[in-house]
């Protein structure tokens, strides 16, 4: 099941590869992110994030790309007095969507996929299949506003081996305010609600440029799971501080 959800993603996205082979025009950006924390003395922790950010513009379709992931681990005193080391957070997500063109450019058809893998969560993996309605609301010099809406499948499985697999609607949204040449914000918001669980993502980021292609940025990332193990969070949030490379 993992590896056809993954293949699903991969099929997604060298089919818009092959599209812009066959166009002259290729607009094409991609960004990598890097952050990482190491603490020593009293406290001895370390932290490891990293992301790719794509986009891609070809004459029928508007393509955006998502990898990203994070790793952490601390060392802490454990019943018997001694230092005990142990991974407090490991998570890998990655997603894809295709948006096509209508006759009216702003109203598309938007196909997705995603795939996380939280092993710290009370699932073991989690995955979404969905298509419908998107639309970009306005764009100009300084802001973009569009938002997606539509059916799917989601693919889950529990920690403890329950399959829950089902259909839900999926929607979300993605703002962007260019506050200077070098400076931006952006805010993306995306929720699935199924019969078995209504997962939402949230990222809210400030991006300054430090010199040329390289740049800072404040993130602030949530992740909601309405449906947990009792010992189980239901909400996870991330506040992280990363280098960005622009690299088209």
């Amino acid at each position: 099941m993992k590896k056809q959800l993954l293949a699903s993603l991969l099929a997604l996205s060298f089919s818009s590869v092959a599209l812009a082979q066959d166009d002259d025009v290729k607009p094409f950006t991609m960004e990598g992110e890097l952050g990482i924390i190491a603490t020593t003395g009293n406290t001895e922790t370390s932290s490891f994030s990293a992301g790719i950010t794509a986009h891609q513009e070809l004459e029928k379709w508007s393509n955006d790309y998502i990898i990203d992931g994070l790793y952490k681990k601390e060392t802490a005193e454990n019943d018997d007095g001694e230092d005990e080391e142990y991974t407090s957070a490991q998570k890998f997500f990655a997603s894809a969507q295709g948006n096509y063109r209508l006759e009216n450019p702003d109203h598309r058809l938007f196909v997705f996929s995603s795939y996380e893998d939280d092993r710290l969560s009370s699932y073991d993996y989690q995955s979404t299949l969905a298509a419908g309605w998107n639309q970009k609301v306005f764009e100009n010099k300084k802001h973009t506003l569009e938002y997606s809406i539509g059916p799917g499948y989601s693919f889950a499985q529990t920690d403890e081996g329950e399959v829950q697999n089902g259909m839900i609607v999926r929607a979300s949204g993605a703002y962007s305010w260019k506050i200077s040449d070098t400076a931006k914000f952006t805010q993306t918001l995306s929720t699935e609600t199924g019969s078995d669980n209504t997962k939402s993502r949230s990222e809210s980021a400030l991006t300054a440029t430090i010199s040329g292609n390289l740049s800072m940025k404040l993130s602030f990332k949530v992740d909601h799971n309405t449906n947990v193990s009792e010992d189980t969070e239901k909400l996870d949030t991330e506040t992280a501080v990363t280098l960005v490379y622009s690299f088209f």
